[in-house]
């Protein structure tokens, strides 16, 4: 098996026929293909739906409860037998003929194919905003961070991925000094249901799962480096009014509020610079983690 189509699916029930036909008519024309269906504790009987029309392509995963996509994906990917991964929605809003140009793309060298949406489509606002900031923060190229994706198996178990990062596989993979590409693709209107995983409480979610992700790249990688440079400078900067309040007092120019500040910028300085010895020692455990498992 070359190609492991994943499909997380949650309360998708009124899908899945017309997901299996779809795949049916694709399936002929893509014999080294396979699909996993990952059932993300749907209440509906999606699984059960996906069981009644059985295939020799497909296979159905269970999550006892709903775990999210991102773990969903992480499931399929350990039970696939193909090399590289597809990352497909259950909602029949992009076309599985897609799926191959993508996976040309890793034929040709990339380690991650992602899409880029094309057409319009609910909060296309919102993900304009939030893939802008991300390319900005990330210094990526591509346009679309959370659409369908071909990637190598071996992305997938090396990137570290918690609840929700799966719309940060690209700027994982890409710190991890894996080769990103991107392709238009297209995107389909939803014809039946409502979607599951993008509720607008998720976008706050989302916003802090950006900076968190930021957070992981960059402080995690040297937290002495940053909150220490912190830490001097707020310090150095406490020493330096304590001077000029000291000068000023005994010209008779005494004024509390810069004690205050004194103690503030000196406190938070120390409080810094002890983050960042913490930082450090959570980084040295974080790589002894990493060596063990390699």
């Amino acid at each position: 098996m070359k190609v492991s189509v994943v499909v997380p699916a949650y309360n998708e029930a009124v899908n899945m026929p017309l997901l299996i036909e779809e795949f049916d008519a694709f399936i002929k024309k893509h014999k080294n293909y396979e699909v996993v269906l990952v059932d993300d504790g749907s209440l509906d009987g999606t699984a059960d739906i996906a069981e009644e029309h059985k295939r020799t392509y497909l296979r159905v995963v269970r999550h006892r409860t709903n775990l999210g996509k991102t773990q969903a994906i992480i499931s399929g990917t350990k039970v696939a037998h193909g090399d590289i991964i597809v990352i497909f929605d259950a909602d029949l809003q992009y076309d599985p003929y897609d799926i191959p140009r993508l996976v040309e793309l890793i034929e040709h060298g990339a380690d991650v194919a992602t899409g880029w949406k094309q057409g319009t489509y609910e909060k296309k606002f919102v993900s304009d905003v939030y893939n802008s900031w991300a390319r900005r923060l990330f210094n990526l190229s591509v346009h679309d961070l959370n659409a369908i994706k071909a990637l190598k198996k071996e992305v997938i178990t090396t990137v570290p991925l918690r609840k929700d990062w799966h719309r940060y596989i690209v700027p994982l993979a890409k710190e991890a000094g894996f080769k990103v590409a991107e392709l238009k693709v297209t995107l389909r209107p939803r014809r039946y249901g409502a979607p599951k995983y993008q509720q607008k409480s998720r976008i706050l979610i989302g916003l802090f799962d950006l900076l968190a992700v930021k957070f992981q790249l960059t402080f995690m990688q040297k937290p002495l480096l940053y909150f220490g440079t912190i830490g001097l400078i707020a310090i150095a900067a406490g020493i330096f009014v304590g001077i000029i309040a000291i000068i000023l007092r005994l010209f008779g120019y005494g004024f509390r509020p810069l004690l205050y500040l004194v103690i503030l910028l000196i406190i938070s300085g120390i409080l810094f610079f002890s983050l960042a010895l913490i930082g450090e020692s959570i980084r040295a455990i974080l790589d002894r983690l990493e060596k063990r498992e390699s």
